[in-house]
This record gives C-alpha cells, structure tokens and sequence, in this order.
C-alpha cells in the first residue's frame, strides 16, 4: 500500500468516526423534556397503536353490517361416475305384457310375477366433467347484538384514546420528577463546589500558617481530611447525576449515546405559587375519565345481550352458472345452465341451555364491578388531593426554615472561619460549623426536591398537570 492509498483509508476511517459516532447535544427545559416524552416514550408509542387497533376493530364491526359478497368457482372431474341403484321400473312391463298374454316358460308353466319382488338395477347419472361459477350475496337486515356493537364503536375508540392519555399522565409525572431531581442534584453539586473552595482557601492558609508556627500539622492534616471528603462527596454527586441523565434519557426515549443538558433551574418561587383548589373535580382526572367510558361499555354489553334473545333477519341471494361435459371442453361451445335465487332468512332463538341469561348475568356484575370501582376511585381522589395539599403545604413551610437554617449556618461558618484566620478560633469550632453548614445545605436540598414532588403530586391528583 503507497503513501497516497494509506492517506485515502485515515481519510475514511476518519470520516466515519465523525459520521457514525457523532453525538447530538438535546437542550431541554422541563417542558420540552415532556414533550420529547409524549412523541417518543415507548410506553405511549404502544398505548396510540392501541388506538389504531381499535380504529381497525371498528372497521371490522362496520363490516359486519354492511353486504357480504362472495364468488366461487368450482371444477370437478369424476375418475368414476358416482352410481345410484334405483327401482326395476323395466321388469314389471314386460312381465306385465306377458302374464296378460299368458306366455308360458320352457317347462310349459305359465310365467307369473316374481313372488320376492324384482329389486333394482344399477344406473350412473352425470358427466365426468362439471363446472360451477357464481356469486352469493347475504345482507343483514336486522340483528340487535350487531347494532349494538356499531353504536359501541365510538365509546370503544374513545376508551382507548383514554386509555392512552392515562399512560401519557403517568409517563409525564415521571418525567417531571426525574427532571427536577437532577436540577436539585446540580444545585447541590453546585454547594458542594462552593464548600470545596471554601476548604481549598482554608487549606492553603492553614499551611501558610504552619509554616509561621501559628498551628500545628495535625490542624492541616484535618483541613485536608475535610478537603479529601468533599471531594469524594462531589464525585457520589457526579455519579448519581450521571445515573439519573440516563434514567431520564430512558424514559423519555432518547438514545444514551447522546447529550441531554437540563436548561430550567428551580426556584423556590416556582413552588410557592400553587393554587390549591377549593374543590375537586373528579372528571379533570383521566382515570375517571376512562372508568366512565367502561362504564358506557358495560351497559352496552348488557343491552347486548339483551337483544339477542329477539330474531335475526337475514336476506340473501345466490346466482350461478354449471355445465357438464363428457370431456373437457368447457371453453368450446356448449350450454351452461343458470341458477338464481332471492330470499329471506330469519332465525329465532328459542333455547339455548341458559347461556344468554348467564352473559346477562354476568354482564351485570361487571357493571357492579367497575361502579364500585368508580366509587372507590373517588374516595382515591379526595384521599390524593388532601394528602397532596397537606404535603406542599408542610413541604413550603420545611423549606422555608432550611433556607433560614441554610443562610444562618452560613454566617456561623463564615464568621467562625474569619476568627480562626486571625488566631481567635480554634480548628474544632471551624470543623463544627462546615459540618453544620454541610448538614443545613443537605437538609435544604432535600426540602427543595420534597417540595417540587409535592407540587408535581397535588398537581397529578387534581388533574390540572400541563
């Protein structure tokens, strides 16, 4: 391989590095997140084939009421003609004939009719060859279960677009939480930085100080200690925000060899805005939307049942044409013979070992079933609601405090920390206050997040999340 070839293949190896194995970088605020999610999760992906299934079943319901045509060709070529014994219909005229001229046998006795009868004879009808062309036409004119399956079609469909906006509810919950969660995450990541180059100043003076006899190493060597941890708590950081992009990228459906970047940041105002309800309205949430649905679908499937007791009308027609042949010569000039009819079919249940009555019956108890359901869905509600609301109440107010604790702890570490520089304070008395500070700042953090779960959760039961 010359020198101009080997520059031709790392020029095309290179090419496909930058073409195959190129990242895109998504940029997504919450919203987009959500958005990405509703187009893309597979979860909702399924729950709107769901949608397109019914869609065809619909089709397949439609197609029931509508003609039924159906054409059919048949040839046949008998290997035997089929033979059929029939009656000797030829024995008993001639033997009529000569009783009545009194014939005599060849032993000189008068022939009479045979006492056993004379049995029958052999004969084959038919032709080796038959042909047979034509169409059957059938149309339903009335049958209650059929009706009742085409009015159902648009509360079908309706309950599977529900069934649908359920998954989507579920999905975006889930996606909201996980988002937030990271921006909790990088907001604590951003604390822990903070404290680390608070601890950096304060080491690099401490060994300054050393170094001038104002303390001994065993303080440095504890400064460093302190250093060292937040450093390996920024990693546990690092690692678990790593760990959440992918949960996030997974649920929304995006491929983890890209970049996903959170845009929105989470401020407490963002939180204390709610407006929680003075009532509930229970058809804002998509599970009671869809439990009515099936509600509708119950009593239909009673009305159902119902109606097949009374008869079914069917009207059908039929026209054909057949030929037979001694030899196959149905394209050559011959007769084909014509069959047409028209009629009218109607069938009456009369009995049928109880089962209709045992689907009414059951029937009717799956509408108890999802009443209850129903009721028990409401009760779920209401308990949602007010726990939701005695949440973010209880989770604005904790935060509120841990914001106060944070900044206190703040002033503690920061005013301990200028003592220690001018030889006021001891290292115990700095070490207490950054853990302090440390602990405050968790403690802040886990308010936040607790507050924006709530918020998502009081939104979730009231049904008002966008």
């Amino acid at each position: 391989m010359n020198a101009i070839q080997k520059t031709i293949l790392i020029l095309f190896i290179l090419m496909l590095d930058r073409t195959g194995f190129a990242q895109k970088n998504y940029a997504f605020s919450a919203k987009q997140a959500v958005d990405f999610a509703m187009k893309n999760a597979t979860e909702i992906k399924n729950a709107l084939l769901d949608v397109q299934i019914q869609q065809q079943t619909n089709k397949e319901i439609t197609s029931v009421a509508l003609p039924q045509i159906n054409g059919n060709i048949n040839g046949t070529h008998y290997l035997d003609i089929p033979t059929t014994t029939l009656p000797d219909f030829i024995s008993p005229s001639v033997y009529g004939v000569l009783v009545q001229n009194g014939v005599k046998d060849g032993n000189g006795n008068t022939i009479n009719f045979p006492s056993n009868g004379f049995g029958s004879v052999p004969a084959k009808f038919g032709t080796q060859w038959n042909a047979s062309g034509g169409v059957d036409v059938s149309q339903i004119l009335f049958d209650g279960q059929v009706f009742v399956g085409l009015k159902a079609r648009s509360t079908a469909l309706k309950l599977a677009n529900q069934t649908a906006d359920v998954t989507k509810e579920q999905i975006k919950a889930t996606v909201y939480k996980l988002y937030y969660q990271l921006i909790v995450g990088q907001q604590q990541a951003t604390s822990i930085d903070a404290n680390i180059s608070r601890f950096e100043k304060l080491f690099s003076d401490s060994k300054e100080m050393f170094k001038n006899g104002f303390i001994e190493k065993l303080d440095v060597d504890k400064v460093e200690v302190q250093l060292n941890n937040l450093k390996t708590e920024k990693e546990k950081i690092n690692s678990q925000l790593e760990t959440g992009n992918a949960a996030l990228k997974f649920m929304i459906n995006l491929p983890q060899k890209e970049i996903l970047t959170l845009t929105d940041s989470l401020q407490e105002e963002d939180l204390t805005n709610v407006t929680l309800l003075d009532s509930i309205d229970y058809k804002n949430r998509k599970e009671y939307q869809l439990l009515n649905s099936a509600l509708k679908l119950n009593q239909l499937n009673i009305t159902r049942y119902q109606l097949s007791k009374l008869p079914s009308i069917v009207a059908f027609g039929s026209y054909s044409k057949n030929a037979q042949r001694n030899e196959f010569n149905f394209f050559d000039k011959g007769e084909w013979f014509s069959t047409s009819l028209v009629g009218v079919k109607m069938s009456v249940p009369l009995f049928d070992g109880f089962g209709r009555s045992a689907k009414i019956q059951k029937a009717r108890l799956e509408l108890l079933k999802t009443k209850n359901n129903l009721d028990h869905l409401e009760q779920g509600i209401s308990f949602e609601v007010n726990n939701a609301s005695l949440k973010i109440k209880t989770a604005i107010l904790t935060l509120q405090n841990q914001k106060h604790n944070t900044q206190l702890a703040e002033k503690v570490y920061n005013t301990t920390k200028l003592k220690y520089e001018q030889g006021l304070g001891s290292n115990m008395e700095i070490y207490s206050a950054q853990t302090e500070l440390k602990m405050a700042q968790n403690n802040y953090y886990g308010a936040l997040y607790d507050a924006i779960i709530a918020k998502i959760d009081y939104l979730k039961a009231t049904g008002t999340l966008q």
